[in-house]
């Protein structure tokens, strides 16, 4: 059975969207999958996250379907009703990590440091978000946490064409989170032309 760990250490690179219009949600589907990134962690920092989380599950059954900016326990529900296959945290809360570990759903929590890492371990959670990655020390602040415990990340948060080969060759990283290749505005104006180029470079990119 092919785990959550093997689909991200496969992928390398996990485009991270803020998705204002849920009709986007297929077009943009289309545009990722076509060019080689059959994934999308889709953000609840908008209203129409779980919606377009819905319609991009139903459309397209084998995408890899994260949610992102999960603050709450009533947006994981939202989120996994709407058929999502993960569930991202920016930050570690105890409380939302138990929910979804009572419920069998995976999460990713964010954490950047020692003790987070720790309180995560505790709870039996072995692979996490760094996030914000650049702020809280990059490369350097991940290969001494590395250095220390026995779990996998997911770099999230100033991560970019410029620097992801850096963190990519950390054996620990599983994959990046990045926006760089989703920008918002192009979503918005609809240019999936621009945005497959984006896309395409960026999995040619991390090969």
């Amino acid at each position: 059975m092919t785990t959550l760990n093997d689909q991200l250490a496969a992928l390398k690179v996990i485009p991270v969207i803020a998705i204002n219009k849920a009709e986007d949600a297929i077009p943009l589907g289309r545009v990722l999958v076509e060019n080689g990134m059959p994934c999308a962690e889709i953000t609840f920092r908008t209203e129409c996250a779980a919606e377009a989380i819905a319609l991009m599950r139903k459309e397209f059954p084998e995408m890899l379907i994260g949610a992102g900016t999960i603050l709450t326990n009533k947006q994981v529900d939202e989120a996994v009703e709407a058929g999502v296959d993960f569930i991202v945290s920016p930050g570690f809360n105890p409380s939302t990590v138990q929910y979804c570990l009572d419920k069998d759903i995976v999460i990713v929590p964010g954490v950047n440091n020692p003790s987070l890492v720790e309180q995560a371990m505790e709870m039996g959670l072995r692979t996490l978000k760094f996030f914000p990655a650049e702020p809280s020390g990059g490369t350097g602040m991940l290969k001494a946490l590395t250095a220390v415990y026995p779990v996998k990340f997911m770099p999230t948060g100033g991560v970019s064409v410029a620097n992801i080969d850096e963190y990519l060759s950390i054996p620990s990283v599983l994959a990046c989170g990045g926006t760089w290749m989703v920008p918002t505005k192009l979503i918005d104006e609809g240019k999936w032309e621009e945005l497959g180029k984006l896309i395409a470079d960026a999995v040619e990119k991390v090969k």
